[in-house]
């Protein structure tokens, strides 16, 4: 199975090639890319140069375009593609079906990858994709277990790449659509979640209080680490009890079912982490890909470094495994 990793900067990019990375995904420097912050991404210039020094490496370079196109604005998202298309990009990742249909029409040669944002999750929609877009390969949404992998695999025509480690971002799936309604900016179509402007932490008493928009998500006290104000990730009210009601503040890791998911048809693992690092990057690519040709008592040895990277220093395998509360 091919190794799917990060990169947020140049930089990053580099360390993923030089750690044996298969492939790395990346975006543009603008709200095409849905992780769309000051200070990451790529010029055109830059991704020139990335691309090219993945080239002499052997590894492949995927251009994430995968928000949502705003109408009147579509422009900004056809020549995002048409400039990863003249950089020679080995792949397109696309979310938005008429950004799609632009592709397959202008660039019928360019290989496209329906991002994990389209949330196409069942036979129907996937092969809906191929038929209409040629799409050659599906991300799926973390919200499969690898029992419907399994069913999946063998209905549909095109390969299926899967998270297996990093931040738990159910990305398509309503939060989103939260966080825009908190902050007025929108994750799906601008690339933002919880943006740093909207943040903020206030001491009441022995607690801290984390703030998104006017929304309290969490109250830390006093020796708790403080996360990151996302709602997805953020602990609420329920039944009288506070609880994480979304997504637990720890980060995916199924790297331990890694022989399940290829014998379920999954053809490439994927990290997340395009907000990271070089140094995480560079730490997690090397470790995974070490372990994916070692043996299941050595890759287990090998997967205990990556907890002091992991949010929280604690992981999960989300709803792989459902065992919902």
């Amino acid at each position: 199975m091919e190794l799917i990793c990060p990169a947020g900067t140049p930089a990053a990019f580099r360390e993923a090639v030089d750690a044996g990375a298969d492939a790395v995904y990346c975006g543009f420097r603008d709200e095409t890319n849905a992780r769309n912050f000051p200070g990451l991404n790529f010029s055109r210039e830059e991704l020139r140069e990335a691309i090219s020094y993945a080239r002499r490496h052997g590894t492949q370079t995927f251009v994430a375009l995968n928000t949502f196109m705003r109408a009147g604005d579509e422009d900004i998202w056809y020549r995002a593609a048409a400039d990863a298309v003249t950089l020679k990009a080995d792949a397109l990742i696309l979310a938005d079906f008429g950004l799609m249909a632009h592709v397959a029409e202008h660039y019928p040669e360019q290989r496209l990858h329906v991002s994990v944002q389209a949330s196409a999750s069942n036979v129907d929609a996937i092969n809906f994709l191929v038929e209409a877009f040629h799409a050659r390969r599906v991300v799926l949404p973390r919200t499969l277990t690898i029992a419907d992998i399994a069913r999946i695999a063998p209905k549909i025509r095109c390969e299926i790449e899967v998270f297996v480690f990093g931040g738990l971002c159910v990305m398509a799936e309503g939060r989103c659509s939260l966080s825009s309604y908190a902050t007025g900016k929108s994750p799906n179509m601008n690339g933002v979640c919880s943006p740093a402007s909207h943040v903020r932490y206030l001491q009441e008493g022995k607690e801290l209080v984390s703030e998104l928009g006017d929304y309290t998500i969490n109250r830390f006290p006093a020796g708790e680490a403080a996360g990151y104000p996302t709602l997805c990730k953020g602990r609420f009210d329920i039944a009288d009890s506070p609880a994480y009601a979304f997504e637990d503040p720890v980060s995916l890791d199924v790297m331990g079912e890694i022989d399940a998911l290829s014998a379920a048809g999954v053809s490439a693992l994927k990290i997340e982490g395009r907000q990271r690092g070089k140094a995480y990057v560079a730490e997690v690519v090397s470790t995974l890909k070490k372990a994916l040709s070692a043996s299941p008592a050595q890759r287990t040895s090998l997967l205990m470094r990556l907890r002091g990277l992991s949010e929280g220093q604690k992981t999960t395998s989300g709803a792989y495994e459902k065992r919902w509360r």
